[in-house]
């Protein structure tokens, strides 16, 4: 039963990034507040330049924004210019607006103009969107958002991206987590070779992972092409960015990092010395804690720590959570090798780890309540963002591996009558018959006899023979010799040492399995393990969403989503049943709106009875208003279509803002008898 739950969790591990890497990028974390010329909007002369204002902090290059007139020509100047608030690094420390904008070419004519833009926002991802807005009036427009930018934080790129990040934190976890593990609870650990490799495991999947989301950058917020990864040049770009610099600290830390692991599992391991070994444990402890807070840095100045209100104080305490989660989560994996692959541990050192762990959540539980009122900011944002509904699983994981924890606890707790007897106390005979017999020298098989008399008198002679004999005669004829044949073949002697290596384990195996104490011990701490690999892609999905706080304030502003880019609209269609009361005064009017976004419209109007046949009316209205901002109602005059019942038409209707729109539809069936009905619309 063990193993095969041991392959479902390995299953889940290496599936989960996969999961990550597949699911679609963050919609957004940037959020675009606003605009000047304002979305759909009709001004009466040219601007000047086009501004565009942001939530948070972001990164935009020259040609980050880009102007298109009706024909589809660049009419911008080029250069972003920095208009004001937070700056690029470090995103706004109080919630103030990000803007930036870009001139325009002067003599620009009448029409509909296209504004397609793309940024990084300050917590590392690529966020882009479009809008149109007209002068003088609004007009067909052949522009196209352009498509080298489309592919941006999606498509294989950011399905490695994302295995990426996910396998950086993991191995941040297993590498932070197991070194604490061996020098606050076990230092015995520092010997154990499954203990030692899944430290180092931790420190090659960090290292790895790093150095493939630094090569990635350059294609991840730009063009989203993986032969992109190859370019020096834009890796020179990605390295002078925010999360450019982050990954380089990293990799600097790694090495850092590699020097603590070879201490740890060189000197310290060997050292029996009790005051060189607590030198040791001195200087590893501090440098082992200035390492694993530099490189948890580096996600608190790159990620949401580094955006929004206080950072100041944001930025340490989510170094501070991530050393917390690290230490918990990272020891839970080395005792849970420790315990199916180790030598048996001692019942001390669990409760150690049991109390680390207990103040190791405590820190958590402080630190993410923090980081939930600043990253959601409010109950509705909690319940009714994706960042917030995360936010809710994730505490609700936390509370299972609490509540697995305490199962582990009293399993723990159970070990102390017989677990110190078990693992030290053993039977010297026990012991010895387990000790590997020295490889004896003979032809065949080592043979070693002793033949014991009573009787004195011995001699010494010479032999020769399969072996080396030594005996005692109470004849005096006998003698004692000792005798020298051939070499053993070295192969069958490794042979036989590995055979008794295999036997001793199994042995060990087998009487460490047949407690039931530790059995149930390991059988919780499993659990814990696969609840703990959840809960790490949860954490990981959560810093790539963005947050209620932001998400929220781009509702308000009306602009919905801001790392998505703007609806381009479609044909909208809407069945509204109404029922005048008099003779004939049932029916649907259905309207179709096109192409349904801001700007010039055509709307049609058919009017039909319960069985779906056209009937004819003598009058319908149209009135249309955008509650949100405050515009309508707009009446739309309807004219009849010539030769067809029922059906009613209108040109030139203009939306001059996306958003949704509540659709008015009056119809009259007699002088006497009308109704109107209310419907609400999504335009653009």
């Amino acid at each position: 039963m063990p193993a095969v739950l041991l392959t479902l969790l390995l299953g889940v591990l290496l599936s989960l990034p996969v999961a990550l890497g597949t699911a679609t990028p963050a919609s957004a974390h940037a959020a675009l507040t606003g605009s000047s010329p304002a979305e759909g909007s009709v001004v009466d002369s040219a601007p000047e330049e086009v501004t565009l204002s942001f939530s948070e902090g972001v990164a935009m290059s020259d040609g980050s924004i880009r102007v298109l007139d009706p024909r589809g020509k660049r009419v911008d100047e080029g250069t972003v210019r920095d208009l004001g608030g937070a700056d690029d690094a470090g995103g706004g420390s109080g919630g103030s607006t990000v803007k930036r904008g870009v001139g325009l070419k002067s003599g620009l004519p009448d029409g509909t103009f296209t504004v397609a833009w793309q940024a990084v926002s300050a917590d590392s991802h690529p966020v882009s969107g479009a809008f149109t807005f007209s002068i003088g009036a609004p007009s067909e427009t052949t522009a196209a958002v352009p498509e080298q930018n489309a592919d941006a934080g999606g498509g294989t790129v950011g399905v490695l991206y994302g295995i990426g990040r996910y396998a950086a934190y993991a191995g941040f976890v297993l590498l932070i987590g197991g070194a604490a593990f061996v020098l606050a609870c076990w230092p015995r650990g520092a010997t154990v070779r499954p203990v030692q490799r899944l430290v180092l495991t931790g420190w090659v999947t960090l290292t790895a992972a790093t150095l493939l989301m630094l090569f990635l950058r350059t294609p991840y917020t730009g063009s989203g092409e993986l032969a992109d990864a190859l370019d020096l040049g834009g890796l020179r770009d990605a390295v002078g960015t925010k999360p450019g610099a982050a990954l380089v600290s990293r990799l600097l830390l790694l090495g850092a990092s590699a020097l603590f692991v070879s201490v740890l599992f060189g000197a310290y391991a060997r050292d029996r010395d009790s005051s060189s070994r607590r030198d040791l444990v001195f200087g590893l402890g501090l440098g082992g804690t200035v390492v694993a807070a530099g490189l948890g840095a580096t996600w608190a100045m790159a990620e949401h720590a580094s955006t929004g209100i206080q950072t100041g104080l944001a930025m340490p305490v989510d170094v501070v959570h991530l050393l917390a989660v690290a230490t918990w989560l990272g020891g839970l994996a080395a005792l849970l090798v420790s315990l199916y692959w180790g030598p048996p541990i001692e019942r001390a050192a669990v409760l150690r780890f049991s109390r680390l762990a207990f103040w190791s959540v405590t820190v958590l539980a402080a630190t993410g309540l923090y980081q939930s009122w600043r990253q959601v900011g409010s109950w509705s944002a909690l319940t009714g963002t994706s960042y917030g509904q995360l936010l809710i699983v994730k505490v609700g994981l936390v509370a299972l591996l609490v509540g697995i924890a305490w199962i582990s606890r009293r399993w723990t707790a159970r070990l102390g009558e017989t677990a110190e007897a078990t693992e030290t106390d053993a039977d010297p005979a026990e012991r010895e018959r387990e000790r590997p017999e020295p490889a004896a020298v003979g032809k065949g098989a080592a043979e070693t006899s002793t033949r014991t008399s009573g009787t004195p008198g011995e001699g010494t002679g010479a032999g020769s023979g399969a072996g080396a004999g030594t005996g005692t005669s109470e004849n005096p004829g006998e003698a004692t010799g000792t005798g020298h044949g051939e070499p053993a073949d070295p192969k069958r002697a490794a042979q036989l040492a590995r055979q008794r290596t295999a036997m001793d384990a199994a042995r060990r195996k087998k009487t460490r399995d047949a407690d039931p104490v530790r059995a149930g011990l390991r059988r919780s701490v499993l659990v814990e393990a696969g609840i703990a690999v959840v809960l790490l892609a949860v954490t990981t999905v959560l810093t790539g969403t963005e947050p209620g706080r932001t998400e929220e304030a781009a509702r308000a502003a009306g602009n919905g989503s801001a790392g998505a880019p703007a609806e381009r609209g479609g044909p909208v269609e809407l069945d509204v049943p109404f029922d005048t009361g008099g003779e004939h005064g049932k029916g649907t009017a259905s309207l179709q709106l096109d192409p349904g976004r801001t700007g010039d419209n055509t709307l049609h109007l058919l009017t039909t009875d319960p069985e779906g046949t056209p009937l004819s009316v003598p009058e319908v209205k149209v009135a249309l208003t955008l509650p949100a901002k405050d515009i309508g109602p707009i009446p739309v005059t309807l004219e009849p279509v010539a030769g067809e019942n029922g059906h009613w038409a209108a040109t030139g209707v203009q939306l001059p803002m996306a958003g949704r729109w509540k659709v008015a539809v009056t119809v009259r069936t007699s002088d006497i008898d009308q109704v109107t009905e209310n419907r609400t619309v999504r335009v653009g």
